[in-house]
């Protein structure tokens, strides 16, 4: 049985993955590169050490990694403020507390971002302990952010909470199962494939199937 849920920021509880496409394109575009903003959202849930190289190969991270990561943030910081949560987040960390699960907020955002984003729902006043991109060496797809999220509460099974492939894959790699929320836009068909365990259209939609999932009333 899970005694801790995971639970990622972006995608998951606050729209924003589509203005990191965006904010990707206006990067590379700074530098003349122009890749497909498809291309880019597919990548989103990676941190940006890993995004770099993963959609524009090796050569440019050797040579424009650290500029486009800051072009990245001039760019996301334009359109923070269209960001908005999905409906139902706050609602939903509120039921999986009340039933007595440790819960944890993991982000490999930057500080100021994740600030802001838990501000919106609400998640400073009910999570036990939250992650930014200053907790763990490795981002996402590497395991090292959800390995720190458990330990942050002492946590001895979880179940992780995401949008993406890569949230998916990173918990899997930590012995951890996914229940992956469409509201990234990724399919279902690619999130079960990256090894998520369910996958449901909307946080309201979980919410209402929280007992059929490992985050069920105990004696379920």
């Amino acid at each position: 049985m899970a005694d801790t849920a995971i639970f990622d920021v972006d995608g998951t509880l606050v729209d924003t993955n589509y203005q990191h496409a965006l904010a990707w394109y206006q990067a590379f575009r700074r530098f003349d590169i122009t890749l497909p903003v498809w291309r880019l959202h597919r990548a989103i849930g990676m941190g940006g050490d890993q995004l770099v190289p993963h959609v524009a190969g090796d050569d440019v991270e050797q040579r424009l990694g650290e500029d486009l990561r800051q072009a990245w943030e001039e760019e996301f910081d334009g359109m923070i403020d269209s960001v908005a949560p999905f409906e139902g987040a706050r609602e939903l960390l509120a039921e999986v507390k009340d039933r007595g699960f440790r819960l944890v907020l993991a982000s490999s955002g930057k500080a100021k971002h994740v600030d802001r984003f838990l501000d919106l729902v609400g998640g400073k006043d009910i999570a036990d302990a939250w992650t930014t991109s200053e907790d763990a060496e490795a981002s996402k797809p590497a395991p090292d952010l959800v390995q720190v999220a458990l330990e942050k509460v002492e946590g001895k099974d979880a179940v992780m909470i995401g949008d993406s492939t890569w949230d998916a894959v990173a918990a899997g790699r930590a012995g951890i199962p996914t229940i992956a929320v469409r509201t990234g836009g990724f399919s279902a068909e690619e999130l079960t494939e990256a090894g998520a365990i369910a996958v449901v259209e909307s946080l309201t939609d979980l919410r209402d199937g929280l007992d059929d999932t490992p985050l069920a009333r105990p004696g379920r």
